[in-house]
């Protein structure tokens, strides 16, 4: 005999509830909306900002600016001593998020913005410098992963934000190169004992990794 089980609440709804952005976020997303840019939902700034207070982080490497949404979670995470530095390949991308950052009022010598080829600048960064490293680009993800445990501090973290392509990477069927790409992605680090990682159904997914020592 089945037992009854009760209706629940949505809680993905609930989740993406939770946080609530502020006016200079809802300002980037309005300017990103405009240029074709996808940024990351409200729940998955919030966990970006935990995990950089979580991890202590000073240092904190995006690969993927956006319109500045996440950067600006980010900051609100980070020490006074702390510097936000983001990458993104599109000019256009990075001049949204340093106008809504001086807008903002945050201090030039909070971030960095770097405009460029994604591997080649991330290639250029400083091994086991950075306590969080975010992305969320689907090119070159293989390698990003790559770089970003180079860049990390053990016990540092990378968070890959759309991981699950909003559901797309767990439905077997859909082939579609982004979803294949990420969908390996996911099991190379499961797989890889020089990560302890986790997915989270919030956004269009997260997998979060940290770097063991």
């Amino acid at each position: 005999m089945s037992s009854f089980i009760p209706a629940r609440g949505d809680m993905n709804a609930f989740a993406e509830n939770f946080a609530h952005e502020d006016y200079f976020m809802q300002l980037a997303r309005k300017n990103g909306e405009e240029v074709g840019v996808v940024d990351p939902t409200a729940a998955v700034g919030n966990l970006l900002k935990f995990a950089t207070q979580l991890t202590g982080a000073k240092s904190v490497v995006e690969i993927g600016t956006s319109s500045g949404v996440s950067g600006l979670w980010i900051l609100q995470g980070l020490p006074n001593d702390g510097v936000l530095t983001t990458i993104d390949a599109e000019r256009e991308h990075s001049k949204i998020a340093r106008t809504v950052f001086e807008e903002a009022d945050i201090p030039a010598t909070k971030y960095r913005i770097i405009t460029g080829n994604l591997i080649d600048v991330v290639g250029k960064l400083a091994d086991n410098s950075y306590e969080l490293v975010v992305t969320r680009d689907a090119m070159d993800l293989f390698e990003i992963v790559q770089e970003s445990y180079r860049l990390l501090k053990a016990g540092g973290l990378l968070v890959i934000d759309q991981a699950l392509s909003d559901g797309k990477v767990a439905d077997t069927t859909q082939r579609d190169p982004e979803s294949i790409a990420r969908r390996d992605v996911i099991k190379v680090i499961k797989e890889d004992t020089r990560w302890n990682s986790s997915v989270i159904p919030i956004g269009a997914g997260v997998l979060v990794a940290n770097k063991l020592a």
